[in-house]
């Protein structure tokens, strides 16, 4: 191993959040609730306002969605770095406070931190239920009998009680993860949880694999290899995996053909998970792992992908119809390390694309960000927060009730 939006809409959109370590302890502890200190709003249109704010208490790596009764649902990691624990909170529509956080994992120590790929990720399904998955930490349980590398994909779902299930491993076979794994749900009860694993032989033999479930995550199937090409994953890449409102289910990844080629591909499955098609959204030929990580975000008529090549960020338009990405479009600006994208749309059309500069292994950077006008043009509203992102994190961002973007870091 080396390698949160509210919308008028209620759009429920996938946030990938900012890495943010907090100290928060588990359901037994007295954990406050995090306050989240807000800054001078960024110079912006005011059609198109956004603030800054940050988590205190230094959690890391947090991901949030927006429901449809309006209402936010966090996660993130806090404690130790390599033996990281899972906390959930939520803020319903109109309250400034989140609620006292909880643990999500079962067994203490079970999720990893250090990297920002492997961490902990979300998604809302039928009836706005929350579900969570991550890497299994080096002490995780189950591990894999008979294999080198076994270490667990987790998963856990909020039950109808309003609790946290037990973490399950969901990993049949397809032990041998490196990079990170995602989950996904759709609004008619299916569950998918995909992460990329190898045989030892290199990664250019990686696979991406998934499981199903049918029934909200009380069951899942054997996980089956949904990279028919075999394009190969870059090892110590993130992964992330989507669904949209119509229940299309998406994966996206960044391949290691040849060991050298790491193109970002696309995988797109209309038939819940059992067969999907390719499309590769950018290439990139270097022979080292980038640790990348990817996002989504849906609208009515599209849903946007965004990831990382060769220092920039770039984003694509993907046509719910016809399944088919749009010529990708690079963030303003000259390429300044650039990681880690974070998606957002308001009612109005308009999307924010937020990423982090400067950020490496151990290492914090600065929080830049782009609000883009219904038509995919840039707007005025852009901004830059030296040292905005502390180690292991990235930021979030998600629509307000008046269409404001608010950012998290």
């Amino acid at each position: 191993m080396q390698c949160l939006i509210r919308s008028t809409l209620r759009i429920c959109v996938g946030i990938v959040f900012a890495s943010m370590l907090v100290a928060a302890d588990h359901e037994n502890a007295d954990a406050a609730p995090p306050k989240a200190k807000t800054s001078k709003p960024a110079e912006s249109d005011p059609a198109t306002a956004v603030k800054t704010v940050r988590i205190p208490d230094r959690g890391v790596q947090p991901q949030g969605l927006v429901d449809s009764e309006g209402t936010l649902h966090l996660i993130y990691l806090g404690d130790e770095p390599g033996n990281a624990n899972v906390y959930y909170a939520h803020q319903a529509a109109g309250e400034e406070k989140f609620s006292k956080p909880v643990r999500v994992n079962s067994q203490p120590g079970s999720a990893i931190a250090i990297g920002s790929i492997r961490g902990a990720h979300l998604a809302l399904g039928k009836a706005n239920r929350v579900h969570v998955v991550w890497n299994g930490s080096g002490t995780a349980e189950p591990k894999g009998q008979g294999v080198k590398y076994g270490n667990p994909m987790l998963y856990t779902r909020l039950s109808d009680e309003g609790t946290f299930e037990p973490q399950r491993n969901v990993i049949h076979k397809a032990y041998g993860l490196d990079g990170g794994g995602s989950v996904a749900a759709d609004l008619e009860g299916n569950v998918y949880v995909a992460w990329h694993a190898g045989d030892g032989t290199g990664e250019q033999n990686r696979r991406v694999w998934i499981v199903r479930s049918t029934d909200e995550g009380q069951t899942f199937d054997e996980e089956s290899a949904a990279d028919a090409d075999r394009k190969g994953v870059c090892g110590c890449c993130g992964l992330k995996a989507f669904a949209d409102r119509q229940g299309t289910m998406y994966v996206l990844y960044r391949a290691a053909r040849e060991k050298v080629n790491r193109d970002m591909v696309l995988l797109t499955s209309t038939d819940h998970g059992k067969t999907f098609g390719n499309n590769v959204m950018g290439n990139w030929m270097i022979a080292t792992c980038p640790m990348s990580s990817e996002a989504f975000v849906d609208s009515p008529d599209a849903v946007t992908s965004a990831w990382e090549t060769e220092g920039q960020i770039w984003f694509s338009k993907i046509d719910k119809r016809r399944h088919v990405p749009a010529k990708a479009v690079a963030a303003p600006g000259s390429p300044a390390r650039r990681k880690h994208p974070a998606l957002a749309v308001n009612g109005r059309g308009e999307m924010i694309l937020v990423w982090t500069e400067g950020t490496g292994w151990n290492q914090g950077g600065a929080l830049a960000w782009q609000v883009f006008d219904e038509n995919g043009k840039p707007t005025k509203s852009r901004g830059r927060l030296a040292n905005g992102i502390p180690v292991w994190s990235f930021a979030a961002v998600y629509t307000e009730p008046d269409d404001s973007f608010t950012i998290v870091h």
